[in-house]
């Protein structure tokens, strides 16, 4: 699973790892930590299943993590940060308001299709560990609400537009991934792309009928 590197800032600074021999052992644990937290939920995953799949020592482990739960808040913070960065490579300067919704809706739905681990994991931090979850959640929301304010600014949005929108549309956001992202069934006719526009017509158009 190709995933950018930057997670190591998750890690507790006295075990982030200072060598590219150790980010690439890191990668190599969040990895294969995200495949089995994804397979078989916290409770049941252990760790040294996590470092057969990685491929890496069992001793070598506890260079980077003091236990299942610290690996399992840096994976949260790592998950979170990749579907930020996905957003953020779908976007260009020259994107109107609307244009940069339907862009970032469209790449988290292409990376949930890619990770569909990532709804057990997330859903699961709820109990695991609540402050990654809410803090994940108010990330996004705290940037859907910077994207509105910023197309209020530019005359394409209405004015008004604050914290509760973003929490409505993210929440949106969530739900079409749960169900055009993890429950979708192979070849299944709406791509991610045609699901972003949809939801994008509606943001646009709302669901009031106008004379």
């Amino acid at each position: 699973m190709d995933q950018p590197t930057g997670s190591q800032t998750s890690v507790a600074e006295n075990k982030a790892p200072r060598t590219e021999r150790g980010r690439k052992t890191l990668r190599k644990l969040l990895d294969a930590s995200a495949i089995e937290f994804g397979e078989k939920g916290f409770h049941e995953a252990s760790v040294s299943s996590i470092t057969r799949r990685a491929g890496v020592a069992l001793g070598s482990f506890y260079t980077y993590f003091d236990s299942k739960d610290a690996l399992f808040r840096a994976l949260v913070a790592d998950m979170s940060d990749n579907v930020r960065t996905s957003a953020r490579a779908a976007l260009s300067d020259d994107m109107g308001a609307l244009e940069v919704e339907e862009a970032a809706l469209g790449a988290f739905l292409s990376f949930a299709r890619e990770h569909r681990e990532i709804y057990r994991i997330i859903d699961e931090a709820e109990f695991v560990d609540p402050a990654s979850y809410r803090r994940h959640y108010e990330t996004i929301a705290g940037l859907i609400e910077k994207r509105l304010a910023a197309g209020t600014k530019s005359g394409e949005f209405r004015e008004g537009l604050g914290e509760v929108e973003a929490w409505a549309l993210m929440g949106m956001n969530v739900f079409v991934g749960l169900r055009y992202a993890v429950w979708a069934k192979e070849g299944e006719g709406r791509s991610p792309d045609d699901v972003a526009a949809v939801v994008n017509s509606l943001l646009a158009k709302g669901i009031a009928r106008r004379e």
